[in-house]
């Protein structure tokens, strides 16, 4: 902060400047400063898996995977931003701020996945320059949720970024880039609903979204996504075929059967899981509920809004965190200014 000197005409009284030195300080918003010009600013939403069956263990190390997932309205937002360096080549920092309740997420900047997401496009384009691309985060989706937040927040950074060296978002490169950043990346530049198969990264085909309010319940800690599917190697959990027949024949969202055979993998690691999706799936209002990814997050389908913010009360009070939403047919893209 620049210090300023006060002229001797207004110079303030000895007691005027102890009552000064004594005020609360009133810190700004930190993301205030980065809307201005030049900047992109971003929506990251935050999905969860209607279906997902993992199959075996391929060659590759990486698992057989189908997945329906859905957008949600809740989202992330991105703000990137391109300033000139004298030197240096390529820098990236990446910040991130947590809001409603959720736990601060305490990574090094070169070991968020957004900080991956812009270098790896760089390489792909072949970018050179002297410059900081700043990228703030103000999140809204808990991490280690089974929720996608730090896969969108990737795919986010890749539309910024590409839009930041005038790159067209839909250029190979960003595809390319999503797809091999993780399974999950690939699916929020399509957004909506969509089936996706190989490892969870090929597109399928897209379904109908539903417009119905949703309940997010996830309890305090996380699983981690290695972990459930290390647990998932030792004791498998198979999906009846018929099942996996109508996730794959959908057309709408509503047709799609709920299923994860992760939940029992992600249960024995946290074994508070199945008290909480128990509890969910007894709350009145709920048509059907589900474990979302690898966890711990939870999501349920709601009769009524006024059902949701019910049960988000009553979980709360549980001492979860909780969250009404609602699906959508949103996709991760760039705020017009």
């Amino acid at each position: 902060m620049n210090e300023t000197t006060t002229p001797p005409e207004h110079a303030m009284s000895e007691s005027s400047a102890r009552a000064a030195a004594n005020a609360p300080m009133v810190v700004a918003d930190p993301l205030a400063v980065f809307e201005k010009g030049g900047m992109v600013k971003l929506i990251a939403p935050a999905k969860v898996n209607l279906y997902l069956n993992i199959g075996g263990r391929r060659a590759d190390g990486y698992h057989e995977a189908t997945t329906v997932m859905h957008a949600l309205a809740l989202h992330d937002v991105l703000h990137m931003d391109r300033v000139k360096q004298d030197g240096g080549g390529l820098r990236i920092e990446v910040s991130c701020y947590a809001r409603e309740g959720i736990e601060p997420l305490v990574v090094a900047s070169e070991d968020n996945i957004v900080y991956k997401a812009v270098d790896l496009l760089a390489r792909k384009i072949a970018h050179v320059g002297d410059e900081l691309i700043s990228v703030r985060i103000e999140k809204h989706i808990p991490h280690e949720a089974g929720l996608g937040g730090g896969s969108s927040d990737a795919a986010a950074s890749l539309i910024g970024a590409a839009k930041l060296w005038g790159v067209d978002p839909e250029s190979p490169e960003v595809l390319e880039a999503a797809s091999e950043l993780g399974a999950d990346v690939a699916f929020f530049l399509h957004g909506g609903c969509t089936c996706l198969t190989g490892t969870g990264e090929v597109f399928h085909h897209a379904l109908e979204p539903m417009r119905k309010t949703v309940v997010l319940v996830k309890p305090e800690g996380g699983v981690s996504t290695s972990a459930a599917y290390a647990a998932f190697d030792e004791s498998p959990v198979t999906i009846d075929p018929e099942a996996h027949v109508r996730a794959l024949e959908a057309s709408r969202a509503e047709e799609v059967p709920l299923c994860n055979n992760l939940t029992a993998a992600s249960e024995s690691l946290m074994p508070e899981l199945a008290e909480m999706l128990g509890w969910i799936a007894a709350q009145d209002g709920v048509e059907n509920s589900l474990m979302s990814g690898s966890g711990s997050s939870a999501f349920a389908i709601c009769a009524t809004f006024d059902d949701a913010c019910r049960i988000v009360a009553a979980a709360r009070n549980r001492g979860w965190w909780a969250r009404a939403t609602a699906f959508s047919s949103a996709k991760v893209s760039a705020i017009p200014r």
